[in-house]
């Protein structure tokens, strides 16, 4: 009786300041309003964001296409006019322009130490300094002394190379060397499966790899599955040498450093490449099969950096945070622009980014603390677990702090609707929040795969930066659509980019039709110089995926996307993904799955639907905390992670969680799971489950839970 009444007591009290806050920020609405209306100029923000943006330039009954309508900006007119058509030019322009300005930063590591944790184990961490910059003329400098040096040690004997290392500088120096030979650069994720590593390697017939320290010892096991690998390049590690012993006596390994220092005192020329040589070979990390190597040429990757130079405005003083692998098109293609608009890139990884990362000795700061970036790339996954962390650290914050979050909270997203800012508000009480990534991001941009309208918001509320969402594929050389700066929607992800067509073109079986209404609907095809011309070494697929038509080269991407009247597009289904179950309904298990991931326990979800029962099932990677939670609650204490997977009570409580967001989220009584299975283990791109952008590898989950998915379906 006095706990409740101590409750009830505090609970009231609470409600009485959250009444007072309340009074107070109207008072001062009221005093503001006037102020912030001239200072803030909210309709011309209102009138930017409802702006037409694409208009259709061709229609028929099967298909429509539409065409940007924005004009071009002061990048892309340059690059035009001063005829910037290769990688090899973006460079040497970037060097001619920007000189002795910051462009490449590695954070100096200054030991490795063991740090004793409270439990009793022992972790390596790093004591790590500050970020040590080259500027853009030596970069330019390395990248040609390392691309001589490749020359003079006859390295470029073979038309391709394979780049296999983590993001970093030398990563970024590497192809830009490698271009200046005129060599086409072979890009494989490091997260990748041995099996898909070598068969990389072996499909493009190379005899030289660049790698890295971290990855020699993986390297020297690959060595029994790509017998042609005669020179390895390994950038070295800050603090100790690196492991040569044990390779075979036929391979020749060569420290970065020592290419770089040869080429330093060579005379050799550079091989300039042309507009249609191919530029990358680009292995995607693809959710479903073998990988296929994406033949990108160099007009493919500069027209998506006019694209994306238009659509990604930069400031003075902005500083760019680059950790997404540099293998995937997306964050090349992100840091690209950064170096052409001389924007500095400091480059982190998830294990050093914040203060709280696995590899940070404790009282040091993380890299984004000390590097203080103002713009990031991220994937939709990442921002989905900021949105988690935000809440679950709301909710351990005691009543009061809880409901001054959801005033503060419900008040932002109020007036910037209308197009005003908060300035009060974004200072004092999202300000812990924006201070994780140092305090001065800006924009963050988001790719790679669908961002739920919840999690959208809620990172543009709390850390206060404006997420610009793009769509776009390897085979697409990451460029289709992009969100405008001043699109204050959620769930959509932009118009057509300058020099990309988009075109919707009918899915019968579905019933998506360019016809329906309110607005059009159908899948996606892509047109424009951005288009690859196909895929290496695969015919049948290229023929397949891709055709040429009216002069432009068209890619099938498999989604169904809806136009909204000012031109912007929503992805709403996919083909891959649409199951049609035994009763003859469709289920859309890419949609289901997004709709549950907004639930709080789910940190990644697989649905699986069998064509021969009437409802679907899910595979759950579980929030460890949410699922301590719910055992809790049923009073199971002393249980491990994977005690509690295998737990049926716990299985029986995570479904109907799943079941009532599923009835808040709207799906469909056939679409809701009907059985559970918790997996412990996190799903990531080293398992071969996810990709390196953390999509679902679809096939890949399902036979490795195959039995799992029968035991429900028994059930």
């Amino acid at each position: 009786m006095i706990v409740e009444d101590k409750l009830e007591m505090e609970g009231f009290w609470v409600s009485g300041a959250i009444n007072a806050i309340k009074a107070l920020s109207y008072f001062y609405d009221l005093l503001t309003f006037p102020v912030y209306l001239v200072l803030q100029r909210p309709w011309e923000k209102r009138q930017l964001s409802r702006r037409v943006k694409a208009k259709v330039i061709l229609k028929s009954d099967r298909s429509i296409i539409y065409r940007n309508t924005d004009p071009v900006g002061e990048i892309y007119t340059i690059m035009e006019r001063l005829k910037i058509d290769t990688m090899e030019k973006v460079l040497r322009y970037a060097a001619e322009t920007h000189k002795d300005k910051l462009c490449l930063g590695t954070r100096q590591i200054l030991a490795e130490e063991n740090e004793v944790q409270p439990n009793g184990r022992v972790f390596k961490k790093y004591k790590m300094g500050d970020y040590k910059w080259k500027s853009y003329t030596e970069v330019e400098k390395l990248a040609s002394s390392f691309s001589r040096g490749l020359k003079d040690l006859n390295l470029t004997e073979k038309k391709n190379i394979v780049l296999f290392a983590e993001t970093r500088a030398e990563w970024m120096i590497a192809a830009h060397a490698c271009w200046k030979q005129g060599l086409s650069l072979v890009t494989i994720y490091a997260t990748l499966g041995d099996d898909a590593i070598a068969h990389g390697i072996n499909e493009t017939e190379v005899d030289t790899v660049i790698t890295s320290h971290e990855l020699l010892p993986k390297f020297k096991r690959l060595l029994s599955q790509t017998s042609e690998v005669k020179n390895i390049i390994y950038m070295e590690d800050q603090l100790v040498p690196s492991d040569t012993t044990g390779f075979k006596e036929s391979v020749r390994l060569i420290p970065f450093s020592d290419v770089i220092k040869c080429g330093n005192e060579s005379k050799t020329l550079s091989i300039i490449p042309n507009i249609d040589d191919t530029a990358i070979i680009m292995y995607t990390s693809g959710s479903t099969g073998v990988p296929k190597g994406v033949l990108l040429s160099h007009k493919n990757i500069i027209c998506t950096l006019k694209a994306f130079c238009n659509a990604i405005k930069t400031k003075d003083g902005d500083i760019f945070l680059g950790f997404l692998p540099l293998a995937h098109v997306f964050e090349l293609l992100g840091e690209s622009v950064a170096i052409l608009a001389g924007v500095p890139i400091g480059y982190s990884s998830p294990l050093t980014m914040i203060d709280s990362s696995s590899k940070i000795m404790r009282g040091c700061k993380g890299d984004a603390a000390v590097l203080k970036p103002t713009i990031m790339s991220a994937v939709p996954l990442i921002l989905d677990r900021i949105s988690k962390g935000i809440n679950e650290k709301v909710k351990k914050s005691g009543q009061f702090r809880q409901a001054i979050f959801h005033f503060a909270y419900a008040y932002k997203s109020k007036w910037t609707k209308r197009g005003y800012e908060t300035p009060l508000f974004d200072k004092y009480i999202f300000g812990s929040a924006r201070n994780v990534l140092g305090g001065r991001i800006r924009l963050i941009l988001s790719g790679g795969a669908p961002l739920t309208p919840e999690t959208h918001t809620q990172v543009k509320n709390c850390l206060c930066v404006t997420v610009t969402q793009g769509y776009g594929l390897t085979e697409t050389c990451s460029a289709a659509t992009v969100m405008d700066y001043y699109d204050r929607s959620t769930g959509r992800v932009g118009a057509p980019v300058p020099g990309c067509d988009i075109k919707l073109e009918n899915w019968e079986e579905a019933s998506y039709r360019v016809n329906d209404l309110p607005n059009p609907r159908g899948e996606i095809i892509i047109g424009g110089d951005n288009v690859s011309q196909g895929y290496y070494k695969i015919p049948d697929k290229t023929k397949e995926d891709f055709y040429y038509q009216d002069g432009k080269q068209w890619f099938k991407t498999g989604d169904i996307g809806e136009v909204y009247p000012d031109g912007c597009i929503k992805i709403i289904d996919r083909k891959k993904d649409l199951v049609k179950l035994q009763l003859g309904e469709y289920v859309s298990l890419g949609k289901v799955e997004a709709e549950l991931k907004t639930c709080p326990l789910v940190e990644n979800i697989c649905v699986y639907g069998d064509s021969h029962k009437s409802y679907t099932v899910a595979l759950v990677v579980p929030n460890p905390h949410h699922i301590e939670e719910i055992a809790i609650n049923l009073g199971i204490t002393n249980a491990s992670i994977e005690e509690l997977c295998e737990n049926p009570q716990i299985e029986k409580a995570v479904l109907q969680e799943l079941i009532e967001q599923s009835k808040k989220s709207g799906l469909q009584r056939f679409e809701i799971p009907g059985a559970v299975k918790l997996c412990a283990e996190q799903w990531s791109p080293d398992m071969g489950l996810v990709t390196a952008a953390f999509k679902l590898k679809r096939k890949a989950v399902q036979e490795r839970y195959q039995h799992e998915i029968n035991r429900m379906y028994a059930s």
